[in-house]
């Protein structure tokens, strides 16, 4: 890791916190141009209209690039959704068409709603069931890449290292990203957190607050938390940067987006790392 950035085995820079979009539904622009203006640089969202409004993350980073920045500054970060994870009513493409041709038109959907020429990571956003579907659509994401239409490729909600090794072996295009809910009930993904070590694929954790109030409440954190001055969900996101974690926040205030960038501004020590490891 390179100061507040992280660089992928694909040679792609990202913040090593991102802002991530989901169920933001109406205050998507606001909240997105908000994000971007206290200073996030790294946006993550979806073609998956169900929990993602992704044209209103367009339009919240288009008023920011309006105002100065440039799109090279941002990191953009969407998913193809299977069509078991759509709404059978909003689908974003054809739902009858080839597996190959879903993944081409969500993308195609994804740059009209980001407003952009490419995006500097394209995510599956689950594995499918069947493994010969999820290498078809895999291959499919692969040939964005071939056409420059997007930086690198990731893979989400993947809790099977087996599946990860096979997906890793297998591919042309390696994933560099793998985006998983941080929580207990995974073990905290430890096995998958290895791999990605080894092989410099950048883990990305979400959830990370919400499914680990024990954490956050445990007197450790509290201590260190009094002894920086700072809160208990920013200990544990500068914690998880330090080993390598890259969080996705979701938070809607901007008191909590502040607090959320300032996690560089101190540094936990090795046997504070250590103690906070052990609460997991």
């Amino acid at each position: 890791m390179t100061g507040n950035f992280v660089i992928s085995a694909s040679g792609v820079r990202s913040p090593r916190i991102v802002y991530g979009t989901a169920w933001k539904k109406t205050q998507t622009e606001e909240l997105v141009r908000k994000a971007i203006q206290l200073g996030f640089r790294g946006i993550d969202t979806a073609c998956q209209p169900k929990h993602y409004h992704e044209a209103g993350v367009g339009a919240g980073v288009a008023a920011c690039l309006n105002q100065g920045l440039s799109r090279a500054d941002l990191y953009l970060q969407t998913k193809f959704t299977p069509l078991s994870g759509q709404d059978p009513n909003r689908v974003p493409y054809d739902p009858r068409a080839r597996l190959a041709e879903q993944v081409a038109q969500s993308f195609q959907a994804s740059l009209r709603n980001l407003q952009t020429s490419y995006v500097d990571c394209l995510v599956l956003h689950s594995p499918l069931t069947d493994a010969a579907q999820s290498m078809e659509v895999w291959q499919a994401m692969e040939a964005i890449c071939d056409d420059a239409g997007v930086s690198q490729l990731g893979i989400s909600n993947c809790y099977s290292l087996e599946y990860l090794e096979r997906l890793y072996r297998s591919a042309r295009v390696k994933p560099a990203v793998v985006q998983n809910r941080f929580y207990a009930e995974t073990d905290y993904d430890r096995e998958i957190r290895a791999f990605c070590k080894q092989r410099r694929i950048i883990y990305q954790s979400f959830w990370t607050l919400t499914a680990n109030p024990h954490v956050l409440a445990h007197d450790k954190l509290k201590a260190l938390a009094s002894k920086y001055g700072r809160t208990p969900a920013q200990v544990l996101f500068r914690y998880l940067t330090q080993e390598d974690i890259v969080p996705l926040t979701g938070t809607k205030t901007d008191n909590h987006m502040r607090e959320d960038l300032e996690i560089f501004d101190f540094e936990l020590t090795e046997n504070e790392r250590d103690a906070v490891t052990a609460l997991f």
